[in-house]
């Protein structure tokens, strides 16, 4: 296609507002709910035109983007009105059309205001595929749409020229993260790094943090027990002109990534069995319930199949009703009318750990405004703010009293619960515990501020090895260590380990021990004798799904034990792996490591 040619098909487009626009779900990680859609915007089928990267090239190209950004933003609002789809809507923005000559500020709000839809809804989405050769006139102008009562979010997080910047100096609700640093996120620490950074600049600015571009069910997983707000991805929900909402495949798929992760016992101790009102029920009667209940914060809205709708909270309520007429306006309307509209509901299985940074997270959550907890979609009971509070609170002191006083690493307590829902939850992992060799010799010649400096410096190489959103690692005692590692690369973890474990010793070792390979030390006799230099001993248990059938935590770390003692009996560095499944038996695999020896049986 000559440039002729393809100007003269963005002309046609523009003449008969050719473009197909596509909606794609974005979707609540701690609610699983739908939030709101991205529109997406193509040329004609037939045309060669039709990828949107060919279309908004050409119009960049032509001068003509300003006309083709703002035929697709109408038609988009126009879809979005036409299918009454809920939630926010987001329209893409290039930050160069508000620099054009033809670029006229408050056309945007002329059309949602004739579409009846309020600019609060609508998020401007700034897709950034160029340098700004203006910035200060961007700024004013992306200032001008915030004070007509949009909201902004900033695409592309980490792939644009000056998008940091741009987040700096605007301040927009939402950041969309680059769906580069998602893909394969479950299998790169580096990436989890990058998303776990930005979710912490986030929170500084209280900006929502959306994760684009999820293909897999593992990257969901990472994602949610990262903590991202919002998701979007063809995992979640494919572009589509008329989206299928279908709120039961997308719970089926947020319990897949759930019993896929650790979790803790939900939200079980936390239901407070409290009926609720039904939708039809008048506001004369609810108020009623409340004034011969004081105790009662909140009360659930349900529907006829006892789904909840939302919440209405006593002190909302009462504010409405002591206004002037308020009896006669609202007295017999259904309560339906008076529901909070950001009411909070939550599934029993979720974990108290997501559920804390849902609450945390929200614009406003008052402590006495309950939140409603279901079980299968159904209403189970009502839930308060202040008892999550206290068990997020409890649950900290358990570990800081649990954890090892030197290392500060997580201690047997721990320790047996993270083994214990490993089980439960039928994960996969290898759960190693490693032993040091000689470390008792070190000791007496060395002195124990030596031999803390390291199990301290072991402490710190197995926290960085261990993926933090998958694995564990735990201070049994002394100069005990366990690992649980739940990914593939275990192997690669357990080499890495003995390398950095070998340059730790060797920069505490005087110099003729390193050259004779060993040191002369009292053995547990008091007799004399030359002892090796510091290694590792591992014992492997390689668990399967479905292991819990066969035993349980204390019986998984006497397994794991005992393969240390094996391991022990081989010289330098070793590893005895076992694997144990819901076959009913244990079996003993032979292992290879590069460059590394291994006893295995």
């Amino acid at each position: 296609m000559t440039l002729q040619e393809q100007h003269l098909h963005l002309l046609s487009i523009l003449h008969n507002g050719a473009v197909t626009i596509l909606f794609q779900p974005i979707v609540s990680a701690v609610e699983h709910k739908i939030v709101g859609y991205e529109a997406l915007s193509r040329g004609p089928s037939n045309s060669p035109l039709h990828s949107p990267l060919m279309l908004f090239a050409a119009a960049r190209h032509w001068g003509l983007l300003t006309d083709v950004e703002l035929l697709c933003r109408r038609k988009a609002v126009e879809a979005f009105c036409k299918l009454q789809l809920q939630g926010l809507l987001f329209l893409n923005v290039s930050p160069e059309s508000l620099l054009e000559q033809q670029h006229y500020p408050g056309r945007t709000l002329s059309i949602i205001k004739e579409m009846g839809l309020p600019p609060e809804r609508v998020i401007i989405e700034l897709t950034e595929h160029s340098p700004v050769d203006n910035p200060e006139l961007l700024f004013n102008a992306l200032h001008h749409y915030r004070d007509m009562g949009f909201s902004m979010a900033l695409d592309d997080l980490g792939a644009g020229y000056s998008s940091l910047r741009l987040w700096t100096e605007l301040q927009p609700e939402f950041v969309k993260i680059d769906r580069h640093f998602i893909d394969g996120i479950h299998r790169d620490p580096v990436k989890r790094e990058f998303v776990g950074s930005i979710l912490n600049m986030a929170k500084a600015s209280r900006a929502h943090v959306i994760a684009e571009g999820i293909e897999l069910r593992e990257e969901l997983s990472v994602l949610m027990d990262m903590g991202v707000d919002w998701v979007q991805g063809y995992w979640l929900g494919r572009p589509q002109e008329v989206p299928v909402i279908d709120n039961c495949e997308l719970q089926q798929k947020f319990s897949d990534c759930e019993k896929s992760m650790q979790q803790d016992a939900g939200l079980h101790s936390l239901v407070i069995s409290m009926a609720g009102v039904y939708q039809h029920e008048k506001v004369n009667a609810v108020l009623q319930r409340f004034q011969q209940q004081p105790s009662l914060n909140s009360l659930a809205v349900l529907d006829e199949g006892d789904r909840p709708v939302g919440t209405v909270h006593c002190h909302e309520l009462s504010q409405i009703m002591l206004k002037p007429y308020a009896m006669e306006l609202h007295g017999r309307k259904p309560i339906s009318q008076l529901i909070a509209a950001d009411s909070l509901i939550v599934d029993v299985k979720q974990s108290l750990q997501r559920i804390s940074r849902l609450l945390t997270s929200r614009a406003r959550q008052r402590l006495e405004e309950d939140f409603i907890i279901t079980e299968n979609g159904r209403y189970l009971g009502l839930g308060r703010v202040i008892d999550v509070l206290r068990q997020i609170t409890e649950l900290q002191i358990q570990q800081a009293q649990s954890a090892n006083p030197l290392t500060l690493l997580p201690g047997n307590v721990s320790i047996h619960e993270c083994l214990r829902r490993l089980l439960s939850n039928n994960l996969s992992a290898h759960v190693c515990y490693i032993d040091l060799d000689s470390f008792k010799p070190f000791n007496d010649i060395y002195g124990y501020g030596k031999g803390d400096e390291v199990l301290l410096g072991l402490a710190q190489i197995l926290k960085e090895l261990c993926d933090q959103d998958f694995d564990f690692v735990g201070h049994i005692g002394g100069d005990d260590f366990l690992l649980v590692l739940r990914t593939d690369e275990w192997r690669n973890q357990l080499s890495t380990l003995d390398q950095r474990f070998s340059r730790l010793c060797t920069s505490l070792y005087r110099s003729e021990h390193i050259e004779a390979g060993g040191f002369d030390a009292p053995d547990r006799d008091g007799n004399w004798r030359q002892h090796a230099l510091l290694n590792l001993s591992i014992g492997v248990l390689a668990v399967s799904a479905g292991a819990g059938e066969l035993l349980d935590a204390s019986r998984l770390a006497e397994l794991a034990s005992h393969n240390k003692h094996e391991a022990k009996k081989q010289k330098g560095f070793s590893i005895y792996l076992t694997e144990v499944g819901s076959s009913h038996s244990i079996q003993q695999t032979a292992i290879e490591l590069s460059d590394v020896s291994i006893a295995a049986y």
